[in-house]
């Protein structure tokens, strides 16, 4: 085997491995690691037609074999909230937010899980850390901030 054969086979298996080993740090959603596990895949088809008892199911799966996968905590608890389990809800984003204290998604989703509580300030928290986080204008700190006016103008507090 040639120097080049060797190094290409060193570095397929790398390519392989990333998903998963760098899954708790990384604040975007690492497509590989959605393509190599079909229960994250269907977990993450779930989510988008709304069928929040199959994406619980299915993401609880891909969560007993990586168990580092902050998206994956992070989809739990977005899956848990829409079904209206927010205690178990809040359990994942904080997990979520344990493995990657960056994660934007996590900062949003928690923050919107605090106004449906009525914790205003809890959900400005988060606000603030996407703030920090954010060094340029990103989607989650404008769609929590639109939540948090949207909350803020119907009166509740």
């Amino acid at each position: 085997m040639t120097r080049a054969n060797i190094a290409a086979v060193l570095v397929g298996g790398a390519v392989l491995l990333t998903p998963f080993a760098t899954s708790a740090v990384d604040n975007e959603e690492n497509p590989a690691a959605v393509a190599l596990d079909p229960d994250y895949a269907t977990g993450k088809k779930a989510i988008e037609a709304k069928q929040w008892s199959a994406a619980i199911a299915a993401l609880s799966s891909a969560a007993l074999r990586d168990t580092r996968n902050a998206d994956i905590q992070n989809y739990l608890g977005y899956a848990y909230r829409n079904a209206g389990q927010l205690d178990v809800a809040f359990r994942h984003y904080k997990r979520a937010l344990t493995l990657s204290p960056r994660h934007r998604g996590a900062h949003e989703y928690v923050g919107e899980a605090y106004l449906i509580m009525n914790n205003l300030a809890k959900a400005e928290e988060h606000l603030a850390m996407l703030q920090q986080i954010c060094l340029i204008p990103c989607e989650e700190f404008e769609e929590l901030k639109e939540k948090i006016e949207t909350y803020k103008r119907s009166g509740k507090r």
